[in-house]
């Protein structure tokens, strides 16, 4: 495996939060904030990928690396797919890692930890999930859960994902957690298949990819990063990242 490319796809349109990318947070923008995180996870060159100038300013400001693409995309997966071509079009890298804009508090330790189930050659894509341990979460929609068959210490191959509450019986429930280690040539065959008829009905993108034969397994991680979707949950990584900075 050649160093993995740590990619960011970040854009403005959100409509519950918007501008989010460049939410303030301790002074500075939120995706600020997950380009640090992922440059702080120390496996490889870090880069934006978006479809607003100011997003690239932001980054660029601080020292990092963004690209332009397309205002189209119907997916992050397919922002990653563009930037790839821009960025690395001799294919130095053969592993992509899709780190969601959107998790300014991620520990870096987690997005090092998706790369490594890659190191089995038979693996398509890598991903992680954490025991869900609210009770209210084993029933919410919104909550994703992984059902996956055990392969080692914290270390599942995937079946399948689903908003219902799986699997039934007694026993812990995975969350699934949305950050992606993609073998090159998973990545641009995922992006070049249609949506299936599970990711349309459950819709969950990652399921193309089990409909299509692909493996993906998953690293169990201690626990569930914030994802920054509305002002409450601004208000909440501010008092995370705040509280970080006085310890």
């Amino acid at each position: 495996m050649s160093d993995p490319l740590v990619l960011i796809p970040a854009r403005l349109a959100a409509t519950r939060l918007p501008e989010k990318p460049l939410a303030d947070i301790a002074g500075a923008p939120m995706i600020v904030h997950v380009w640090r995180r992922a440059i702080e996870a120390g496996i490889g060159p870090v880069v934006v990928c978006t479809d607003t100038a100011a997003i690239v300013q932001a980054v660029e400001a601080v020292g990092g690396l963004a690209v332009m693409t397309r205002p189209d995309h119907p997916s992050g997966s397919d922002r990653l797919a563009e930037a790839l071509e821009v960025i690395d079009p001799e294919g130095r890298h053969d592993v992509v890692v899709n780190v969601q804009g959107d998790l300014p508090t991620i520990d870096p330790a987690a997005i090092a930890a998706a790369v490594v189930p890659l190191s089995d050659r038979a693996v398509d894509i890598a991903t992680l999930c954490a025991v869900i341990t609210r009770p209210e979460e084993r029933t919410e929609p919104s909550v994703v859960k992984l059902v996956g068959s055990e392969i080692g210490p914290k270390r599942l191959r995937a079946l399948y994902f689903t908003r219902a509450t799986a699997p039934y019986g007694d026993g812990p429930l995975l969350h699934h957690i949305g950050l992606y280690a993609y073998r090159r040539r998973a990545l641009e065959r995922f992006v070049s298949l249609p949506p299936s008829p599970l990711e349309l009905r459950e819709k969950l993108e990652q399921l193309r990819a089990l409909e299509a034969g692909m493996r993906i397994d998953a690293v169990v991680v201690d626990d569930v990063p914030l994802g920054v979707d509305t002002p409450h949950d601004l208000e909440r990584a501010r008092a995370i990242l705040a509280a970080r900075r006085l310890n």
